[in-house]
C-alpha cells in the first residue's frame, strides 16, 4: 500500500492561496469591522440602558427589612457605585483580558455560562423556522410567479397578505387557543416533556421535535409570508427579460426556463435577505419564547430587562448582535457560492 506524500512547496503553495484569496481576505475584513461594530453597539446599548432610572438594587432599597449597609456593600461588589463610562470600560477590559462578561445579578452566576445555556435553544427555533419557511415560501413564489393572475396566484396572495398581516404575538395567542383546544395533541410549555432523561436518544429528539412545532409555526408565518411575495416578484422580474424569452422561443422545455434560467437568477436577492432574515428570527424568537415558554435567549433577555440585571442584559444583546453580523457574514458567502460573478468587495 502506498501513500502519497504532500511536498512542502506544495503545500505552502497551497497556504499562500488560501491566505490570499479573496474569500479570505473578505472574511477578516467583515471580522475587523465587525470588532468595531459590536463596541460601538455595546457602548450605545451601555448608556441607553444607564437611562433607566434606577438599577437592580433600587427595589431592594425599598424593602426595610434590609440594612441599608448591605445595599451599599453590594452596590460596591457589582460595581454600581461607580460612574457610567468606568464601568462600560471596566466590563469591556474584563471580556477582553479574561473572557469575563461579569456575574448576573439575579442568578449570580457567571454571565457567560447562562448565555451558553441558552444560545442553542434559540438557534434551533430560529434555524428551524428558516428551513420551515424557505422549503414552503420559495415553491409558493415561484407557482404564484408562473400562475400570475390567476386563482392560485389570488388566492396565495391572500395568504400572504394575512400572513404579514398578523402581528407575532397576536398568531402565538391564536396557536395557543389552537393548542387549548386539541389537547393533549401539542404542548405549549417548555422544550423538553417530563419524562425527558428517561427516553432514548431517538425519543429524546421526537419530543425536542413535538415541543417546537407551535413555536416554529409562529415564528415563521410572518417570514413565510414575505419571502414569498419577494419571489414572487423577483422571479416575475426576470420572466420579463429579453433572455428568458430567447430561451423560450429556442424551444426549451418551460420547467428548464423556470427552474434553470430564471430561478439561478432571481435567488440572488433573496439569499441577501438570509443574513437579515436571521436577524429578524431571534428578535421574532422573543415572543415565541415567551408564549410557549422556551427556554431560550429571549426570555432570558427579557427577564434581564425586567429585573435591571445590567451585565446579563449587555451580553445578551452583544450575543445578538454577533449573531446577526454572523448572519450576514454567510448570506454574503451563500452570495458568491451562487453567483461566482459577484465580487466580495462589492456587497460592502
Amino acid at each position: 500500500m502506498t501513500t502519497t506524500r504532500i511536498s512542502p512547496e506544495v503545500f505552502w503553495d497551497w497556504l499562500v492561496r488560501i491566505f490570499t484569496s479573496e474569500t479570505f481576505l473578505y472574511v477578516i475584513k467583515r471580522l475587523l469591522q465587525a470588532l468595531l461594530t459590536l463596541f460601538l453597539a455595546s457602548a450605545l446599548s451601555f448608556f441607553i440602558i444607564q437611562l433607566a432610572p434606577g438599577d437592580f438594587l433600587s427595589t431592594l432599597q425599598q424593602n426595610p427589612k434590609i440594612d441599608p449597609a448591605r445595599i451599599e456593600q453590594l452596590r460596591r461588589q457589582f460595581g454600581l457605585d461607580k460612574s457610567w463610562p468606568e464601568q462600560f470600560f471596566l466590563w469591556l477590559w474584563r471580556i477582553i483580558t479574561q473572557g469575563d462578561f461579569g456575574t448576573s445579578f439575579v442568578y449570580q452566576r457567571s454571565v457567560a455560562s447562562l448565555i451558553w445555556e441558552r444560545v442553542p435553544a434559540t438557534l434551533l427555533l430560529a434555524i428551524s423556522s428558516l428551513i420551515v419557511t424557505w422549503v414552503i415560501a420559495i415553491p409558493l413564489g415561484i407557482v404564484a410567479a408562473v400562475k400570475q393572475n390567476r386563482f392560485t396566484d389570488r388566492i396565495l396572495q391572500v395568504i400572504s397578505y394575512a400572513g404579514q398581516g398578523f402581528p407575532s404575538f397576536i398568531t402565538a395567542l391564536l396557536l395557543l387557543i389552537f393548542a387549548q383546544l386539541t389537547t393533549p395533541l401539542f404542548p405549549v410549555g417548555g422544550m423538553t416533556s417530563i419524562n425527558y432523561t428517561d427516553l432514548t436518544w431517538f425519543g429524546k429528539i421526537l419530543d425536542v421535535g413535538w415541543h417546537m412545532i407551535l413555536p416554529t409555526i409562529a415564528l415563521s408565518i410572518t417570514s413565510f409570508a414575505g419571502l414569498q411575495r419577494i419571489t414572487r416578484g423577483e422571479l416575475l422580474d426576470v420572466l420579463r427579460q429579453d433572455y428568458i424569452q430567447t430561451a423560450r422561443a429556442k424551444g426549451l422545455p418551460e420547467n428548464r426556463v423556470i427552474y434553470v434560467h430564471a430561478l439561478r437568477n432571481a435567488i440572488n436577492p433573496l439569499i441577501t435577505l438570509l443574513g437579515f432574515e436571521l436577524a429578524g428570527l431571534l428578535s421574532g424568537a422573543f415572543i415565541a419564547e415567551f408564549f410557549f415558554n422556551w427556554p431560550g435567549l429571549g426570555r432570558l433577555t427579557l427577564q434581564a430587562v425586567q429585573n435591571q440585571d445590567l451585565y446579563l442584559l449587555m451580553a445578551s444583546l452583544v450575543m445578538g448582535a454577533v449573531l446577526l453580523i454572523v448572519g450576514n457574514l454567510i448570506a454574503d458567502l451563500l452570495l458568491k457560492a451562487a453567483d461566482p460573478r459577484i465580487r466580495l468587495e462589492n456587497l460592502n
